[in-house]
């Protein structure tokens, strides 16, 4: 890359003409050449400024050296022009205006026509602001001229086709405001009537690698030294060091961008709102310099009221992480969705990431809540164990086998079940929340977990920490510049389903089934003061049982569960999905699931490791 930047400031050094009697042109590494503090970082003083307006050759070319490495450490747009113009003032003029394109072209881009020129930046001597009279603004000889073209330049203009700032942009060369043309043109700029002549001013385009985008304009008032005819070649240098800066920048912004829609669109949108949980969830990238890596988060709502809750890590940070990172998310999903273990899961999984390749790993936990039964199921494949905080207060890590990564191949991952208690909170997370350069991994755990102790002791005992606030607080665990990984971090607050909510039965498969699961459903709901869904839910039950019952072999299942809906779910042993299909004027059959849609809020039907669920709900009446 500075190969390339050295190469295209000896081509604008050539185009500029470097004259035969002054000295020869500088080279890239005398450009970059280590040389003193710089003098912009220094405090100002007129006497120097004025010393280094009249610099001697050897001054120049390590003012060249200072000025161009401060511009090159600039990483965006802002900051490389805010480093030109330290650069050039006091040091090289005494007031600086740059224009840049507006809309900026990035890359091959071509620039919106009209040109549209913004002022992004102005900078001069702290004596230009004192207060002059009205006789010294019209003055030439006083300092004070300056201060209409500083003052009255416009925000933004639109350049001409054919006027005189597109000529001296087309020109790319730094020309001074000798003759009539560069005159014109810096009163297009300014819009001020009077500018200043001879060898006060100096107008360079800044050419990036391919195109001119933008124009600056150097100034000394008459009571300084005018410019040299070497000063051309100074102007020419920051002009083309600072555009081949801005170039970068557009492209490594642009770049950026694409980075944080890759890493966006990996991730979920928003999360779901399952029955009896509820989700926070946090991300966090490495740095503003590596947003991309391959940590991961979801939340999959499965049959039976259940959800499923994954937190992974691929290895790496880059696109090609990210890139993994989204595969084996939606292969997870897919595999959830055919209801299969944990631990089957995770297999499945683990095949997925050998076939992508050998040098492939990745940790990940999945967890399946049901809040029927108030039960986690969750197997690891070495991820950090999730972290389970009681209503009280006190906190528990879950003791999971760790097993291998995934992409190791040939591991027999164990799976764990454990109880979650209502109103419990279970935290999981990637290694990056506890893991930093001044701790290991179960250090920051136990750091973690007395954190937590600690803002719990702010609540009433019997009361759970909202769920937003507790993700804030936990990510404060993680101290600024200490980390060199990803965060994910996603709290599920396990409130569960009051067994008085529920009601299980199992029917056999046989067509009088389908009165007793009419029965089961109105007695329920009057149980629960529901008479207004009574025959809705009871028309509705009797449809999906009957179509259950004609093809299983094995009972049918009946769960009936009250929520902020009613929801009525009907499993069987038949694998076959039930689809939308036109029944003919003489089919007997084939009407049932019109009328389900047509009456229920929502229904689905979703296959299970032993068969299918249907499902429906209905909206409560409002009180």
């Amino acid at each position: 890359m500075l190969d390339r930047e050295h190469q295209a400031v000896q081509d604008a050094a050539e185009e500029i003409g470097w004259q035969q009697s002054g000295p020869a042109a500088p080279s890239g590494a005398d450009l970059f050449a280590t040389t003193g503090n710089n003098s912009s970082d220094l405090p100002y003083d007129p006497t120097l400024a004025r010393q280094m307006h009249g610099m001697r050759e050897t001054d120049r070319t390590r003012y060249i050296g200072m000025a161009t490495r401060r511009i090159a450490r600039g990483v965006d747009v802002e900051e490389i022009v805010l480093s030109l113009c330290r650069a050039s003032v006091p040091a090289f003029s005494d007031a600086i205006l740059v224009y840049m394109l507006d809309p900026m072209p990035v890359g091959d881009e071509m620039p919106v026509f009209p040109w549209v020129l913004k002022l992004r930046r102005t900078d001069h001597m702290p004596e230009l602001r004192a207060p002059v009279n009205t006789a010294a603004l019209d003055t030439v000889g006083a300092a004070g001229s300056m201060l209409p073209l500083l003052a009255g330049a416009p925000s933004s203009l639109e350049v001409r086709g054919n006027g005189p700032l597109a000529e001296v942009m087309r020109g790319v060369r730094p020309l001074f405001t000798e003759s009539q043309v560069p005159r014109a043109a810096l009163r297009e700029l300014t819009g001020a009537e009077t500018v200043p002549e001879e060898r006060r001013a100096i107008i360079a385009p800044l050419r990036g690698r391919r195109r001119v985008i933008g124009v600056a304009v150097f100034l000394r008032p008459p009571d300084r030294e005018s410019f040299e005819q070497e000063d051309l070649q100074v102007a020419a240098l920051l002009a083309t060091h600072s555009a081949l800066g801005v170039d970068k920048a557009m492209l490594y912004g642009r770049e950026a961008s694409i980075a944080d829609e890759l890493q966006r669109s990996m991730l979920p949108d928003d999360l779901p709102a399952p029955t009896g949980v509820r989700l926070a969830s946090r991300y966090m990238p490495a740095a503003q310099s590596a947003r991309v890596g391959g940590d991961w988060y979801d939340a999959i709502p499965l049959p039976g009221s259940r959800v499923a809750l994954v937190v992974g890590d691929v290895m790496g940070h880059s696109t090609t992480s990210a890139a993994i990172m989204g595969q084996l998310r939606t292969t997870l999903r897919t595999l959830a969705g055919l209801d299969l273990p944990p631990q089957e899961v995770l297999h499945q999984l683990d095949e997925e990431v050998r076939r992508l390749g050998s040098d492939r790993m990745a940790t990940c936990l999945y967890a399946v809540y049901d809040p029927v039964a108030h039960r986690i199921t969750a197997a690891n494949a070495g991820h950090p164990p999730p972290v389970l905080l009681h209503v009280d207060g006190s906190t528990e890590l879950v003791e999971l086998p760790p097993n291998a990564p995934i992409g190791v191949g040939g591991v027999d991952f164990e799976t764990v079940e454990f109880d979650a208690p209502a109103s419990s909170t279970l935290l999981l997370y990637t290694d990056g929340l506890v893991e930093s350069r001044t701790r290991d991994v179960w250090t920051g755990i136990e750091r973690m977990r007395e954190k937590l102790a600690a803002i719990s002791g702010l609540t009433r005992p019997d009361a759970a920490l909202p769920l937003e606030p507790l993700c804030d607080e936990i990510l404060d665990n993680v101290g600024p510049g200490d980390r060199d990984d990803d965060v994910v971090l996603l709290a599920a607050r396990l409130e569960g389903i009051a067994s008085e909510r529920v009601v299980f039965r199992r029917l056999s498969p046989r067509a009088e089934s389908v009165r007793e699961a009419r029965g089961l459903t109105r007695e329920t709901l009057e149980a629960w003061e529901l008479p207004d869904l009574c025959d809705t839910a009871e028309l509705l039950v009797s449809e999906v049982v009957t179509n259950a019952v004609r093809y299983a072999e094995r009972p049918v299942t009946v769960r009936l569960l009250r929520m902020d809906v009613l929801r009525c779910e009907v499993g069987d042993d038949v694998p076959q999905l039930p689809r939308l299909r036109q029944a003919g004027p003489a089919d007997e059959g084939g009407r049932g699931l019109y009328v389900v849609e047509r009456l229920a809020s929502q229904w689905g039907a979703t296959r299970l490791s032993t068969g299918k669920l249907v499902w429906f709900e209905l909206a409560l009446p409002t009180p």
